[in-house]
C-alpha cells in the first residue's frame, strides 16, 4: 500500500512539474508576442505621423492652388507655406516642435506663436524653385521625408 501511495505522490509531482513547464512556455510566448506587438505599433505610429503630415500639407496646397496663391515666404524666424486668397492668408509652418497653421487677414502683423498647433514634429523645411514646392518633414522619431508638389496653377506660384 505504501508503495502505491508513494507512486501517486510521484505522479502528482511529475504532473505539477509538467504543468509548470507548460505555463512557463506559454508565458514566454505571450511576452515575446507582446514585445513584437509593441514594436510594430511604434513603427506604425511613426509611419502614420509621417504620412499624415505629408498628406496634410499636400491637401492644404491643393486647396489653396489658385493663380498666385501658393508661396514660400519668411515668417518670423522660419519659412512658411503661404496660401493666399481673397485678402486672407493661411500660413503653414514649423514652430517650437509643432507643425502650425495661422489663418488671418493679410497684413495683420501676427507672429509664429499666434498659430494653432496641428501636430508635433521635429522640423519642417520649405522651398519653392521654379514652381516646384519641396517640403522636408522631420518626425519625432528623427526620420526625414521629402514631398515634392507642383501647383497646378503653374506660373502663378511664387517663391
Amino acid at each position: 500500500m505504501r508503495g502505491q501511495a508513494g507512486q501517486h505522490h510521484m505522479n502528482g509531482l511529475v504532473m505539477l512539474l509538467l504543468f509548470g513547464v507548460f505555463a512557463t512556455c506559454v508565458l514566454g510566448v505571450l511576452l515575446t508576442g507582446a514585445g513584437a506587438y509593441q514594436r510594430l505599433t511604434q513603427r506604425d505610429r511613426a509611419a502614420y505621423e509621417r504620412r499624415i503630415c505629408a498628406q496634410y500639407i499636400a491637401s492644404r496646397v491643393r486647396q489653396g492652388d489658385v493663380q498666385g496663391g501658393v508661396a514660400v515666404e519668411p515668417f518670423g524666424d522660419t519659412r512658411a507655406l503661404a496660401l493666399i486668397g481673397a485678402g486672407y492668408v493661411t500660413r503653414v509652418y514649423w514652430h517650437e516642435g509643432y507643425l502650425m497653421e495661422l489663418y488671418s487677414s493679410e497684413g495683420m502683423g501676427l507672429g509664429p506663436e499666434d498659430g494653432e498647433r496641428i501636430m508635433p514634429m521635429e522640423g519642417l523645411s520649405l522651398s519653392m524653385d521654379n514652381g516646384l514646392l519641396t517640403v522636408e518633414i522631420t518626425t519625432g522619431a528623427g526620420e526625414t521625408d521629402r514631398l515634392y508638389l507642383v501647383p497646378r496653377s503653374g506660373e502663378g506660384a511664387a517663391g
